[in-house]
């Protein structure tokens, strides 16, 4: 926990920051409402704050909901939601309680208006200014009667509440249909590989399902991206182990002798990657397991390649993975090998441009690779494209793809952290031309 608040102390500072203005500004609305003389004949009229708060329909709902709403609102944080998923994910369905306090916050009545009968005897354009004479017998106006409105939140709520229970009926209609493991493959770098069957299901390069598995939870449902392409007949999902949930889906695949768990399957589900197509030269940027969109796009381009579709829009793809492991390059060397002989058999030798970087690396792989340097394939990855080792100059690499391509138009996709994204997306808008008919770079970004 200690670690934990040293490496996101900006984050903790932010949050605790938050929660004490909130603190602040409850606690002087309080006591203001509850000292000050202004609002003596309120208290009279309606009651002390704590009086209100606790004993009236409206002040406990109020009290309910102002807490669900802080919950969900500091659980969402990112580094929450990265780092004890189970938190936010649980702590967000507070909004059932959310809804339902609010749905019910006005039955108190609290906000009164004057009732029709009053409005004849009293209409404010005409007594309002001669209050003093309410009481007097000869007076024309009488002294005003209120009575409170009924809830009328339920209005703003309701639409989204249907919205949502057809869409939760529709979830669950498509996670009960069967969903078929047919093949289960444990790569490196604790990286679960699972390729799958299911009636009717269609997808495009780039999309995401929803994952649920039964035996560790009931109501946890993650995301990940379709590492195969549209061509194949299964869909594949590769899974790193980051979290207490794919750890012990790990686990789980691995223990020999048990029967296979069932798997629930939500989508798929749209992403900015599938757009990749509608640009002539594309840049296709993966860190770590970041790279799964990428292998579903370049496995539907060997597949549109083998058999010759003259619908493809995409002149060149240039290929960026950014690993800190060797052991993670072996997700897909195979793809790339078939890639670069696919390539050469057709002429097509510039299609794709692809770099590996290897950012964890000892002086040792060094050596190991500079002493090998002269052979035909990479000693590493066993590929023709030589690993590189450290992390993208990004100046250079839109500098050299600007020049080679004047008047294009490059779509940028990004599959990493944020920090990268920033870099990117800086090099995308000082490398586009002020010329629109000169190079233009668009970036895209996507992360879970």
């Amino acid at each position: 926990m200690g670690n934990w608040v040293v490496n996101h102390w900006l984050s903790v500072l932010v949050l605790a920051t938050w929660l004490g203005l909130n603190v602040f500004l409850f606690v002087h609305a309080f006591l203001l409402y509850e000292k000050a003389d202004k609002y003596y004949y309120t208290r009279e009229i309606l009651g002390t704050v704590t009086y209100v708060t606790f004993t009236s329909i409206p002040g406990l709902t109020g009290v309910i909901i102002t807490i669900a709403l802080v919950l969900m609102v500091t659980s969402a944080t990112e580094f929450i939601r990265r780092s004890y998923f189970e938190v936010f994910w649980y702590t967000h369905h507070i909004f059932i309680i959310y809804f339902i306090g609010l749905g019910i916050h006005g039955i108190g009545g609290i906000v009164r208006g004057q009732t029709e009968e009053s409005m004849k005897e009293n209409h404010p354009h005409r007594c309002a200014e001669s209050f003093e004479k309410w009481n007097d017998h000869n007076s024309h106006c009488k002294p005003p009667r209120f009575e409170g409105h009924p809830a009328e939140s339920w209005k703003w709520i309701l639409a989204p509440v249907v919205l949502y229970i057809f869409e939760r009926i529709l979830r669950f209609y498509r996670s009960q249909q069967q969903v078929v493991i047919t093949k289960v493959v444990m790569h490196p770098s604790k990286v679960l590989e699972l390729q799958m069957n299911k009636r009717g299901f269609s997808m495009e390069v780039g999309q995401y399902i929803f994952v649920n598995c039964p035996s560790i939870s009931y109501l946890e449902w993650h995301p990940f991206t379709l590492t195969s392409s549209p061509e194949e007949d299964f869909f594949s999902i590769h899974i790193r182990a980051a979290g207490d949930w794919t750890e012990n889906l790990l686990r789980t695949f691995e223990q020999q002798h048990s029967p296979v768990p069932r798997i629930q399957v939500d989508g798929p589900f749209g992403t900015v990657s599938k757009d990749v197509f509608h640009y002539e030269v594309a840049v296709l940027v993966g860190a770590g397991i970041g790279v799964t969109p990428f292998a579903s796009i370049l496995k539907s381009i060997w597949y549109k390649f083998r058999h010759a579709d003259h619908s493809l829009k995409t002149q060149t793809i240039y290929f960026y993975w950014i690993c800190r492991e060797i052991g993670a390059f072996a997700w897909f060397n195979d793809l790339l090998a078939s890639l670069e002989q696919e390539m050469e058999d057709l002429g097509k030798v510039g299609f794709l441009n692809y770099r590996l970087f290897l950012t964890g690396w000892d002086s040792n792989i060094a050596g190991h690779a500079a002493l090998n340097f002269d052979k035909a394939t990479d000693i590493l990855t066993g590929l023709k494209h030589k690993t590189f080792f450290g992390r993208p100059m990004w100046d250079n690499e839109f500098c050299r793809i600007a020049t080679t391509h004047p008047k294009s138009v490059v779509g940028v996709f990004l599959c990493g952290p944020q920090t990268l994204a920033k870099s990117l997306r800086k090099c995308c808008h000082q490398y586009s031309s002020l010329d629109p008919r000169k190079v233009q770079f668009f970036f895209n970004k996507e992360n879970f």
